[in-house]
């Protein structure tokens, strides 16, 4: 089975420009290929996450991945799926950002012996003459099949600002750019990106009178259509200080059943083969799939070693032998404490298990939580100081565990 055969097969592709040529080159030739980056947080999380799994494949395959840091794009910010402007980030915090992403990509893609690239736009789109850039590039673009694209119509009733309508420009630029450069043909991105992709092919043809190479992945969505990857702390990070192992191992395994076989297609380098056999089970069998989903997937973000610990941590919790050595731990201060007292509800908040008093309210009324085995029912519930000694064990529902100690 060729890689493009594999992609298709587990699902990977959503849209593609010219799906013969792509195939043909993937199967016959060595590419270069690229994926862009925006640095608008100090870490990746899982929906890039499925873009560095196919960035992987295709280097197991023979071609050369270039790894595009948005240092310049993330100046305007990409206003896909966006109902507001993104917040602005100085050019210090974006460098940062950037450089984290690098570490993080280098664990999934290998850069040695010019096996892959990594490249950051803002070293051509930063010192753009701007009169110069618009009669070079500008004058390409029309504003009525720009207003057309998804991106920028999802935004017009509540208001696009100039700054993010320049976007597309910006990333279609990209693309003119590593192709002349790195003569890269193709340009991998989420399904969201269709628009902006059209346009670096479309600028390229024009400037360059040379075809280039669209192909858009499919967005990692629930089976009602919402994206995967949100918890109680938001986004579902790859960085372990943002999101620990344990937590990262315990939202695969609790994913809804008529995802899990999904996911296993599109996330795991699992034999599609095997994947497939495993379409008809149901019950404990689908929790047997679930736990390797959540093995797998820990293994490759955090290392071998934190996914045995993951695995074991819920094991023992699920028999309630608890293991608090690797379970998510928030450590209180005596700041924290009013008259040596904390209340439940301010606590849960704290620990990031609730977002509100008012959710938390409601989830003690309706017995969802337990402190060290005990059901609590009571919203006005105070706690000791001296209760932290020794630490403390909560349970939120029926699969959530969180260890509370004291600085």
């Amino acid at each position: 089975m060729t890689v493009f055969e594999e992609l298709k097969r587990r699902g990977l592709i959503a849209q593609t420009t010219h799906e013969e040529k792509i195939k043909q080159i993937l199967e016959n030739e060595q590419c270069k290929f690229y994926i862009g980056f925006d640095a608008t947080a100090d870490s990746l999380h899982v929906g890039h996450f499925l873009q560095l799994i196919v960035m992987k494949r295709l280097q197991q395959a023979g071609h050369i991945p270039i790894a595009l840091l948005g240092t310049g794009t993330t100046m305007i910010g990409d206003p896909t799926g966006r109902t507001d402007m993104r917040q602005m980030l100085s050019k210090d915090e974006i460098n940062s950002n950037a450089e984290r992403f690098k570490n993080q990509i280098s664990k999934f893609i290998d850069f040695s012996n010019n096996k892959a690239m990594v490249v950051q736009n803002g070293n051509w789109l930063l010192n753009l003459n701007y009169i110069e850039f618009l009669r070079k590039v500008g004058r390409y673009f029309s504003v009525n099949k720009m207003l057309t694209a998804e991106c920028v119509k999802s935004r017009m009733q509540n208001g696009l600002s100039f700054l993010e309508f320049n976007y597309m420009i910006m990333q279609s630029y990209d693309f003119l750019k590593l192709y002349q450069d790195f003569n890269c043909k193709i340009q991998l991105g989420g399904d969201d990106q269709w628009s902006n992709i059209l346009g670096g092919i479309d600028l390229i043809r024009r400037v360059e009178q040379e075809e280039a190479y669209g192909l858009t992945l499919t967005l990692l969505t629930t089976k009602d259509g919402k994206k995967m990857g949100k918890t109680q702390k938001g986004a579902l990070w790859l960085d372990p200080e943002k999101c620990s192992p344990y937590e990262f191992f315990q939202y695969w395994r609790n994913v809804d059943d008529a995802d899990v076989i999904k996911c296993l297609k599109l996330l795991t380098f699992i034999p599609i083969e095997e994947i497939e056999s495993m379409e008809q089970w149901e019950g404990s069998k689908l929790n047997d799939a679930k736990e390797m989903l959540a093995f797998e997937l820990t293994k490759m973000v955090h290392g071998e070693k934190a996914a045995n610990e993951s695995l074991q941590t819920a094991k023992s919790l699920f028999s309630n032998k608890i293991d608090d050595e690797n379970m998510p731990t928030t450590n209180l201060s005596d700041d924290n404490f009013e008259d040596n007292n904390i209340g439940i509800l301010n606590m849960l908040v704290m620990c990031n298990l609730c977002k509100s008093n008012g959710e938390a309210r409601r989830l003690v009324v309706q017995g969802g939580i337990s402190i060290n085995g005990e059901k609590i029912t009571e919203p006005k519930t105070m706690l000791n100081k001296n209760q932290f000694l020794n630490g403390l064990t909560i349970k939120k529902g029926k699969k959530v565990f969180h260890r509370v100690t004291l600085k």
